[in-house]
């Protein structure tokens, strides 16, 4: 096993991601006995598995598109990797993003540590250009949600009890990038508070210095602000980025045509950017929280019946997780083992 192996898994890691998943799967079995395991099942029988075959392909598409608008991005920092390469790097990192609870808390720092392995460029560096392509593959995540809740809101086709968590959704898909525009203007604010959150930390331990996080903070801003002087690269960065989104979007509709329900693409841009908002779960990728979300909207906003939706979600997770944490997985591997 290599240094970045060693770094990168070990047993306290690997136990906490075990326990995790136990968690989650005892959600996933909560959730099918509340709905139903049997009307479920008997949904599933009638699958046409040609479309999560399309599914499946779609989501990879998506992990391509978007590696490649973190290639655009890393160009700036002098960080010049041979794209299949990075594709294998993204597809590692993603997996890191999916057995991580918590949503995204694993993937960035793995693949900035993967990318200043070789020496061509510091962490700070790769860790910046990670960063900015992700917050950049999140823009349309909100751009979608935003559109999709506003043609909901002028057809009036909310129920008046969705109503509070369409709205909450909504909110939330407003106002997040405000709040990450805010943290780019006032930088300020954001070294103090996060030198205030690590003071308490650093007075315990020998191995959070203070006053090197604050110097990290201002590298991170200078590199953020090296990359955002390129606006023709941010606007390239952002076509993959939306293209890539349609491609993650899409295992949803491809989901319902699995099982002969169709759904509204236009509700398709309002669901899943929703239902991802639950991958904050304590749960591996969301597990359990995000297939009872994409549930509670197809129930709400479709006329489908709570067994069929479940169905839905569950293909749907097929496509947009299990299968892209295996192909992650093996990338992950690749990764760790050669480098």
């Amino acid at each position: 096993m290599s240094d970045v192996a060693g770094a990168t898994v070990d047993r306290g890691t690997a136990l906490k991601v075990l326990a995790s998943f136990a968690a989650a799967g005892v959600l996933l079995y909560f959730f099918g006995t509340v709905v139903g395991w049997g009307e479920i099942l008997s949904t599933l029988r009638d699958a046409d598995l040609r479309w999560l075959v399309v599914a499946c392909l779609s989501s990879t598409f998506c992990l391509v598109i978007w590696a490649k608008s973190w290639d655009v991005i890393l160009a700036v920092v002098d960080v010049d990797i041979p794209l299949p390469s990075l594709v294998s790097t993204y597809f590692a990192g993603t997996f890191a993003d999916y057995v991580t609870p918590f949503g995204k808390a694993g993937g960035g720092p793995f693949i900035a540590y993967i990318l200043s392995t070789d020496g061509r460029v510091s962490y700070q560096e790769s860790l910046a250009g990670v960063v900015i392509a992700d917050l950049l593959n999140m823009l349309p995540f909100f751009t979608f949600a935003g559109f999709g809740f506003t043609v909901l809101f002028v057809r009036g086709s909310v129920p008046p009890r969705a109503e509070p968590l369409v709205g909450g959704l909504a909110l939330l898909a407003f106002g997040i990038p405000v709040l990450v525009y805010l943290g780019w203007r006032h930088r300020g604010v954001v070294e103090r508070l996060v030198v205030g959150l690590a003071r308490p930390v650093a007075s315990r331990t020998k191995y959070v210095d203070v006053d090197s996080l604050s110097n990290r903070v201002d590298e991170f801003y200078d590199r953020v602000d090296r990359i955002a002087a390129r606006p023709k690269a941010l606007v390239v960065t952002l076509v993959y980025s939306y293209l890539g989104w349609l491609f993650f979007a899409a295992p949803l509709f491809l989901a319902g045509q699995t099982l002969g329900v169709s759904i509204d693409p236009l509700l398709v841009l309002f669901i899943v950017p929703a239902s991802t908002l639950a991958g904050v779960a304590p749960t591996p990728g969301g597990l359990g929280g995000v297939e009872a979300a994409i549930v509670g909207l197809l129930v709400v906003l479709t006329p489908v019946n709570t067994a069929t939706a479940a169905a839905v979600a569950l293909v749907y997770r097929v496509a947009s997780y299990w299968y892209v944490l295996g192909i992650g997985g093996v990338a992950a591997l690749y990764e760790i083992y050669t480098h």
